[in-house]
């Protein structure tokens, strides 16, 4: 009988070559309980095998689960994780600097409505900058679409206690996110018209003039287009200003149909070897990537693709539509990933938003035509975790 189980076992095991998508997964495995092996960790670098941050993020892995098991080759070059339980509770660490916060921060999100206790997770290190999606952008794109899956969202929240930029971070969040004993079903495929634009100027360190500067420029390019409009600063100095000196912008367009698109632009890190930022061309470059993400359109921000598409597969065994843009080459990888993990599989089909509309209408149609339909049925996962009472 044992020979027998650990052959069910061995053949359970899904096998990925090389670092890209780690963090896909890892987040598959832990929701599906199937264990992964990955090898050819980088076998050619200088450094070769798994790196600092990604043994944080198995350290996460490991503080929000019960019974996980990470095995390293000696080399680094192979890993192998068992997934355990999702346990959640209350979580404090330390990150480093050499990823941002939402690297790790978007982990979180893909797990946290499911697991045993209400996440409570305060996380320091660099809140913007780092290559990946800033706290800001994951705040206002990431949250209104978990709380369009959950039934109580009440309690979701993500706190920038303090900033952190780089080169040396020292920032801190506090993200908490409530249990979901299930997710909801939803057909979404009106995204409506943008309605308003806000944006927040944050600043750190130095004067706050600079982000009034951000304000002037994104400002006179989104004024061209919209009345509604309304910026502010977030000036931070002292212990909440983290350790080191910089500026940056976050827009976020709202549409009527409370879809929101978001973009964001940071100053240059000092002793980068690049040009000192110039504030006016940050707002402007800030308005015009907001732009750029309204005219690709959709039901959610490009960043979002991959949550919506995990949460329409972990729904109810019911159909799920929504419209998106162009799938992000991301999205395309979890969709994959989705497959071979849970055995989901998306139609995927064009969309044209002029299909249907009177010719008065057509002339105001001026996104992207290569909008995508996504229908899947859900597999019905529950929050087994989940305590009873």
């Amino acid at each position: 009988l044992k020979i027998e189980h650990n052959k069910m076992e061995q053949d359970s095991v899904l096998q990925y070559e090389g670092c890209n998508f780690l963090r896909q997964r890892l987040v598959l495995a832990t929701l599906s309980g199937r264990p992964v092996r990955i090898v050819n960790i980088r076998p050619d670098d200088v450094s070769p095998g798994v790196t600092d941050f990604e043994i944080k993020l198995f350290n996460l892995l490991s503080e929000i689960t019960n019974r996980s098991t990470v095995d390293i080759s000696p080399s680094g070059t192979t890993v192998f994780y068992k997934p355990g339980s999702l346990v959640g509770g209350k979580v404090e660490m330390d990150m480093g600097v050499i990823r941002g916060l939402g690297y790790y921060l978007e982990v979180l999100c893909f797990l946290a409505p499911f697991v045993k206790s209400p996440l409570n997770v305060r996380l320091r290190g660099v809140t913007n900058g780092g290559g990946e999606p800033s706290v800001d952008l994951i705040k206002h794109a990431w949250l209104p679409v978990m709380r369009r899956f959950m039934f109580d969202a009440e309690g979701l929240d993500l706190k920038i206690v303090k900033r952190g930029l780089n080169p040396n971070g020292n920032g801190e969040i506090l993200f908490t996110c409530p249990i979901s004993r299930q997710l909801r079903p939803v057909q979404i495929e009106n995204m409506g018209k943008v309605r308003k634009v806000r944006g927040v100027a944050y600043s750190c360190r130095i004067s706050p003039a600079l982000a009034n500067r951000c304000i002037e420029s994104a400002k006179a390019s989104v004024k061209h287009f919209l009345n509604d409009v309304y910026f502010h600063t977030d000036h931070r100095k002292g212990l909440e200003a983290g350790s080191s000196p910089g500026f940056g912008i976050i827009l976020s367009a709202e549409t009527t149909e409370g879809i929101y698109f978001v973009s964001e632009k940071h100053s240059n890190p000092p002793n980068s070897g690049l040009d000192p930022s110039v504030p006016e061309d940050i707002g402007t470059e800030a308005a015009e990537r907001l732009f750029s993400e309204i005219y690709r359109g959709g039901c959610c921000d490009a960043t979002a693709q991959t949550i919506v598409t995990l949460f329409m597969a972990l729904g109810p065994k019911d159909v799920s539509k929504f419209v998106s843009g162009p799938l992000s080459t991301c999205c395309v990888h979890f969709l994959r990933h989705m497959k071979d993990f849970l055995g989901v599989v998306f139609k995927i089909e064009s969309y044209d938003p002029l299909k249907g509309k009177s010719a008065e209408d057509q002339k105001l149609e001026i996104g992207c035509r290569d909008k995508v339909k996504l229908t899947c049925v859900g597999v019905g996962f529950g929050n087994l975790n989940k305590a009873l009472l």
